[in-house]
């Protein structure tokens, strides 16, 4: 099967962007949409999400990407490999994360993963992240008590960005002693981690927590 070919960068903040996904219907996507949920923001061709619904079958996996192209794709490979934990929506998340949150069964979210965003390094297409406070609000709304937020890149900056932006809530804290991990905590990695450890640079990664004192779902 020939390889999508698509734009390596989408402007999120285009208006073409801007019109709400049909939410879906958790009920027809997952066997069992009660299973605790995984989603990856910003998954591209989504093999991180397809490797680990098979080496986590308890769990069901949701990514997210604003190609659709890619998400396409990525669904047609779902189904060929039967899959029933995994789906793929095309979606500007910045625009859709509240009403995608809102719909899914209660209590079901359990990990928000956003790995290796496009780093819009121009100060003035700053507001392009994917990690905006709006984002972290959203998430802060809907993660139960306990659940994670796994965050990484290879450009430093963005890291500390996306880092801070959740550590400034409150609610959010690290789940280890140092400032960054040293190893991936999932038996999964994506294409670019791979690429960057093989080019022996550093990635940058965090585990955050959600308050368990507090129940915000």
């Amino acid at each position: 099967m020939a390889r999508v070919r698509v734009r390596q960068h989408v402007n999120p903040l285009s208006q073409k962007y801007q019109d709400p996904i049909p939410l879906p219907n958790w009920e027809g996507v997952f066997a069992n949409p009660q299973n605790p949920l995984f989603v990856d923001i910003g998954c591209a061709r989504g093999r991180f999400v397809l490797g680990m619904a098979q080496e986590w079958p308890e769990m069901n996996f949701l990514g997210v990407e604003i190609r659709e192209p890619l998400v396409i794709e990525a669904n047609e490979k779902r189904d060929r490999k039967g899959l029933s934990n995994l789906h793929y929506v095309f979606s500007n998340i910045n625009v859709d994360l509240p009403c995608l949150l809102a719909s899914l069964p209660p209590r079901v979210l359990h990990t928000i993963a956003v790995q290796f965003p496009d780093p819009w390094f121009k100060k003035r297409h700053a507001k392009r992240r994917i990690v905006q406070p709006e984002l972290v609000d959203a998430v802060a709304k809907y993660l139960p008590s306990g659940g994670q937020v796994f965050l990484q890149s290879d450009i430093e900056f963005v890291a500390v960005e996306m880092r801070d932006r959740f550590l400034a809530h409150p609610q959010f804290t690290p789940q280890h002693p140092t400032l960054w991990l040293t190893e991936n905590p999932f038996p999964v990695i994506t294409e670019r981690e791979r690429a960057t450890q093989n080019k022996g640079e550093p990635v940058y990664r965090c585990l955050l927590v959600f308050g368990k004192n507090e129940d915000h779902r």
